[in-house]
């Protein structure tokens, strides 16, 4: 099955989400605390999650184009992310918490790259009123607007 390109615009500064989003993990993986509410496993969920959402702007920013790329660039950040938790007292390296990163950053991506609905959702312009938005994801024309054919 081919990959599907996007045509969504591949703005330079669409580096800067992903960017910023790793920065704030960095920032947050360095403090001895984290403040969580003590729920077993929700540092599991929260890795996915937010890994899912870096997987996902990797992708979408200009560069990358194949979800299998996104997927390997934010699974190393997170295991280098780990180890660098070793240096910071009260932190140790956790393997699960790397096994939900990449999980999170191969699911995002494979829902962005094959579900057309989805990528479309995500691709809706916020300052677009509630009535438009729900027209866009349903129609199935939208589709082409969303993905192109395969480059050569």
């Amino acid at each position: 099955m081919p990959i599907l390109e996007h045509t969504v615009r591949r703005s330079p500064v669409r580096w800067v989400y992903p960017i910023a989003l790793a920065a704030m993990v960095v920032v947050a993986s360095g403090r001895s605390q984290v403040a969580a509410p003590h729920i077993v496993n929700i540092d599991k969920m929260v890795h996915f999650s937010v890994f899912g959402l870096i997987a996902t702007l990797v992708l979408r920013a200009p560069g990358v184009g194949r979800w299998w790329a996104a997927v390997a660039l934010v699974s190393g950040f997170g295991i280098c992310d780990e180890m660098r938790q070793s240096f910071t007292p009260g932190r140790s390296v956790e393997l699960a918490d790397w096994a939900a990163d990449t999980a999170g950053a191969l699911v995002a991506v494979l829902l962005y790259s094959f579900w057309p609905w989805y990528r479309r959702f995500l691709e809706i312009p916020l300052w677009r009123s509630a009535g438009k938005r729900s027209r866009l994801i349903s129609s199935p024309a939208a589709a082409d607007v969303a993905v192109a054919k395969p480059s050569p």
